[in-house]
């Protein structure tokens, strides 16, 4: 059985590559975001030409990155949310609901201070985790039933 990762959330740490190579041997394909800031960012600009006004710049680069996103998610099995300590990451959370949404089997990721800020999205995931090496070990299971 091969699984399809989607890797969704913060991106200002190492976390997603943790998450790979801890899996590496397994039959796991990862996708996600584009997690370069600035091309995230100025994506719908730099493609559809140029706004002056900030909102209509962000508007063009969240469609543009949505089309990634939304054919991500569609065709994942799994999808993994990170919430990191330092920004809020609105996106993440909007990930998560539309993954739920779809019935995907969710993993969140982020630390106990965020416990109860996160309680409805946790509460739709079938596994909160805090680290990725926890990550892996679900993976790992969920493909050879080890617990190794």
């Amino acid at each position: 059985m091969t699984l399809n990762v989607y890797l969704s959330g913060e991106i200002h740490t190492d976390w997603r590559d943790q998450i790979i190579a801890g899996a590496g041997g397994l039959d796991v394909s990862f996708s996600g975001p584009v997690t370069d800031h600035d091309a995230s960012d100025d994506c719908g600009v730099e493609i559809l030409g140029s706004e002056p006004d900030k909102f209509w710049h962000d508007n063009k680069g969240a469609k543009v990155n949505a089309i990634r996103t939304r054919h991500g998610l569609a065709n994942a099995d799994i999808v993994v949310v990170r919430f990191g300590e330092k920004y809020k990451q609105w996106n993440a959370a909007f990930d998560a609901g539309y993954a739920a949404a779809l019935g995907k089997s969710l993993i969140i990721m982020h630390g106990p201070d965020h416990q109860h800020a996160l309680k409805e999205v946790d509460a739709a995931a079938l596994a909160v985790t805090e680290t990725p090496d926890q990550v892996v070990r679900i993976l790992r299971y969920v493909l050879d039933g080890t617990l190794s």
